[in-house]
């Protein structure tokens, strides 16, 4: 029996615009050729290339849109916490120099920190308070992890409070926090980024056991560092 060659030979179908849509609304668009054999069934289509609907409005897709503002807004707060600090320590260090270069280092320290403390820190913080409780909201849920950050975050803007009170005493005139107290105060600023961005990463295989002992190893290098530092300025 003459094997018939049902081929749709050397004849391709041309798909102008291949669309499917699920509920994440994904496009899929082909542009290549299908080419059927009646035996066996092959069908060649490839590449496929997947565009994401730029008309999708899904919490799903919302969710990443936010998190994504909300940490860009925590890098910018962390920035002006470690910066704030160090020209608090710049300040009090220029407070015992004699004048005139106490007032003029004085006065420039006090235009640099208030626009860094209203111009970035402030906003940074009040954003990153906002799109934190949006993605609260979309996530929907409060793990365990999640409320053992949301225990460090209120820690830090407690000590974001306690350097906007500094930031008032400084600007009164009032230098009662040494240069080396201010150091050792701006350390203690990577102590909650350390402890927020590990739990918001490794969330739950985080063990808390190690989580202390990681954080209680790196508080005193850091404090080491620091009196080393110290020691070799003195020298």
């Amino acid at each position: 029996m003459k094997r018939e060659s049902a081929i749709v030979n050397r004849e391709s179908a041309i798909v102008n615009l291949f669309t499917i849509h699920d509920h994440s609304r994904f496009t899929i668009h082909d542009h290549s050729r299908f080419t059927i054999h009646a035996s066996p069934f092959t069908i060649h289509a490839s590449p496929f290339t997947i565009h994401h609907s730029p008309f999708t409005h899904s919490p799903f897709t919302m969710y990443f849109y936010i998190k994504a503002l909300h940490i860009i807004f925590v890098v910018t707060w962390f920035s002006g916490l470690f910066y704030i600090v160090r020209l608090f320590v710049y300040s009090a260090e220029a407070n015992a120099k004699p004048e005139p270069e106490r007032s003029i280092l004085l006065k420039q320290f006090s235009i640099m920190q208030k626009r860094l403390w209203y111009g970035i820190t402030w906003p940074s913080a009040i954003l990153t308070l906002l799109f934190g409780v949006w993605i609260g909201i979309l996530y929907g849920s409060l793990p365990s992890w999640l409320l053992i950050k949301l225990f460090f975050v209120l820690g830090l803007f407690i000590y974001h409070l306690s350097l906007h009170r500094i930031f008032i005493q400084q600007k009164k005139g009032d230098f009662r926090w040494s240069s080396q107290q201010l150091r050792i105060w701006n350390e203690v600023a990577t102590i909650f980024l350390i402890s927020i961005v590990m739990l918001a990463v490794v969330k739950q295989l985080l063990s808390v056991a190690w989580a202390i002992g990681v954080l209680i190893v790196f508080s005193m290098l850091l404090f080491s560092a620091i009196k080393i530092y110290k020691h070799y300025r003195t020298n």
